[in-house]
């Protein structure tokens, strides 16, 4: 049975992200990952996390989608759909009168049309440039 809950253990964040290859990174990094999101929502099937989802946000006017992640085996069954707009929804639901909050993320390559479908643009456009990020490490 398919459930949606607001807990995943570090883990169970780091299988997931090595399932669709994502890179790896230490346990008490993704402690703080998945501890200090604003929200993440964990996607089970039975007892076994198939997906998660993190929201990163301070309550200003930038929010950041980040590790919108389905097991291979789970994908095209609309559960990334559900978790986008699972946090879609409580941004808008925390979100005080007049506020306006611009939602970012950094697709994975390939993975543009599925957010496009939630109303995501793509970057570079006439109004933005690209994004940009860069991996720190010591």
């Amino acid at each position: 049975m398919i459930t949606f809950d607001d807990h995943i253990t570090p883990e169970e964040y780091m299988e997931l992200r090595k399932m669709v290859g994502w890179m790896e990174f230490p346990l008490e990094e993704a402690k703080n990952c998945v501890e200090n999101a604003y929200m993440v929502i964990c996607v089970r099937d039975d007892d076994k996390a198939i997906g998660v989802v993190r929201l990163l946000w301070d309550g200003g006017y930038v929010a950041f989608l980040s590790d919108v992640i389905v097991a291979p085996e789970y994908q095209k069954q609309g559960i990334g759909k559900k978790l986008v707009e699972s946090v879609i929804q409580r941004i808008k639901d925390d979100m005080k009168p007049g506020f306006k909050v611009k939602l970012n993320l950094n697709a994975a390559k390939g993975k543009e049309p599925f957010y496009e479908k939630l109303g995501f643009k793509v970057r570079p456009n006439e109004d933005t440039g690209a994004g940009m990020d860069q991996w720190l490490t010591v």
